[in-house]
């Protein structure tokens, strides 16, 4: 079963049509499949159009938020409602195309967990283009997944890779990344992109900023949330060793009789190795908290054993 999760908002002249699409490119696949879409607290007539979307077919799921709390939580709340084997996400403004869900699924079928879309001639403004770009390339080197669009909405992966993903804040922007640091396949095909045609894009430079500090929190997480003396120690050790190079030369300034006392130098030398000790000693309390969380884990772990065992007895 194949279960397309639709994140909107204002999207009322877009729904019925888009859930058109989804018909002809699934229908004749033989698979069953339904379409759930999650209302992003939609202030025009979108609800209203996706209750009679509802009404009229059997396979549709209609999830309503409160309150507009971004498509990260939207795609989450939609996640928790698919039942399907299979999950795919579209946007809801009708720029991606439902005709490549079908290329998506059997690149999916090849070994994959996660098949992203790669919009190769994509129909945006040439400043959201470039700076797109320039995102895509930063994320590529610091997260060490290499792909031309990490953002796509079009995307189809493994319903356990959607049960694995912890979606909040902004991090859907982050999708490919997440999955592959938990380990699953991912990969990416070109599909096509079309022009908006109806309302307008909420997406402004913010959005940039919100994805820089929440690929930091990607990084982390991802590389260093086991071992966080790796990443805070490193740091700790090259200020500190910094730090003492210029103390240390100095030290032979002042043996040579110079006088170092005013030389902005010193304060330099003093702060790195000042800094330097602080990050290790956060590092250390951070290696303490995630220890003790591993503890207290097992402990969680091995008493829910003892009491499998006493109800299997």
């Amino acid at each position: 079963m194949i279960s397309v999760v639709v994140p909107v908002r204002d999207e009322e002249h877009t729904v019925d049509e888009l859930h058109e699409q989804l018909v002809a490119a699934l229908e004749g696949r033989g698979d069953a499949w339904e379409a759930v879409f999650v209302d992003d607290g939609s202030r025009d007539g979108t609800h209203a159009t996706l209750v009679r979307l509802h009404d009229r077919a059997d396979n549709v799921k209609v999830v309503r938020l409160r309150r507009n709390v971004g498509k990260a939580a939207a795609l989450d709340a939609g996640f928790r409602e698919a039942e399907g084997d299979v999950v795919v996400t579209i946007d809801g403004d009708l720029q991606d195309d439902p005709a490549e869900i079908p290329r998506l699924l059997a690149k999916l079928d090849e070994g994959f967990d996660l098949v992203t879309g790669w919009k190769t001639r994509r129909n945006d403004p040439a400043v959201r283009r470039f700076l797109s770009r320039v995102f895509n390339t930063v994320t590529g080197w610091v997260s060490g997944l290499r792909l031309h669009d990490m953002n796509c909405g079009l995307k189809a992966f493994r319903a356990e890779v959607a049960r694995e993903l912890d979606l909040y804040g902004e991090l859907h922007r982050f999708i490919p990344v997440l999955a592959h640091d938990l380990g699953f396949r991912v990969t990416e095909i070109a599909v096509n992109h079309r022009p908006r045609e109806h309302g307008r894009s909420r997406y402004g430079m913010e959005r940039y900023v919100r994805g820089f500090l929440d690929l930091l929190t990607v990084t982390f997480m991802g590389r260093y949330r086991h071992r966080p003396l790796h990443l805070f120690g490193g740091l700790g050790l090259v200020l500190s060793t910094i730090g003492g190079a210029i103390l240390v030369y100095l030290t032979i300034v002042k043996l040579t009789g110079e006088a170092i006392g005013r030389r902005p130098l010193l304060l330099l030398g003093v702060l790195l190795v000042v800094v330097g000790i602080q990050f290790l000693s956060l590092g250390l309390l951070s290696e303490l908290v995630t220890s003790q969380h591993r503890e207290r884990m097992r402990a969680l772990d091995d008493r829910s054993s003892r009491l499998v065992d006493e109800i299997l007895r």
